[in-house]
């Protein structure tokens, strides 16, 4: 603490007074010089750092960003988790109506009303009819086959049993492909 005299590394004696060095020969006596005085901000006095402060802050901010990563990616693992369990009641509710489906197929009065409705189909003894519109299309639904691919190009000029030879004549050659060629 400057201002404040040393005690000698000796003790005096009892009734002795401790005596200040004197300064070599040779050597200046200087007073201590004091150091000019810088006025400090007040802002600049109150936010003091100290290392262990700044340590601190610094562990502290590490901290944080591996908190907001893991965060990060709970939120995503908790958004995949969401998507899949809607994905498995979409499927359940699925399933639920195809075995409702397979349930009705297995009883053999379902069967026989959609043949009735859907081919056209009538019971022995029954007469069946079906009513057709002025261009031969049937008015109240009945079984129409459609299908996107279109025949090739002169495949409808030829007759059925030229399209069945033709047939005949692919199923005896079919193309074999080796693996690895």
């Amino acid at each position: 603490m400057p201002g404040t005299p040393r005690k000698p590394r000796t003790s005096p004696g009892p009734g002795r007074q401790p005596q200040r060095r004197r300064p070599r020969s040779g050597a200046r006596a200087a007073a201590p010089k004091a150091k000019p005085s810088i006025p400090v901000p007040r802002w600049q006095r109150r936010l003091k750092l100290t290392r262990r402060a700044l340590a601190l802050g610094v562990v502290v901010l590490a901290l944080a960003v591996s908190f907001i990563s893991t965060f990060q990616i709970y939120v995503r693992q908790q958004q995949q988790l969401a998507v899949a369990e809607q994905q498995i009641r979409d499927s359940s509710a699925k399933i639920t109506t195809l075995e409702t489906e397979l349930a009705r197929w297995n009883d053999p009065a379902y069967v026989r009303a959609q043949a009735r409705e859907r081919l056209g189909w009538a019971m022995p003894g029954e007469t069946g009819f079906r009513l057709v519109d002025d261009n031969g299309n049937p008015i109240g639904g009945g079984v129409t086959l459609e299908s996107a691919q279109r025949p090739v190009a002169g495949e409808d000029d030829l007759t059925w049993w030229q399209r069945l030879n033709g047939s005949l004549a692919t199923a005896d050659s079919p193309v074999r492909r080796i693996a690895g060629r």
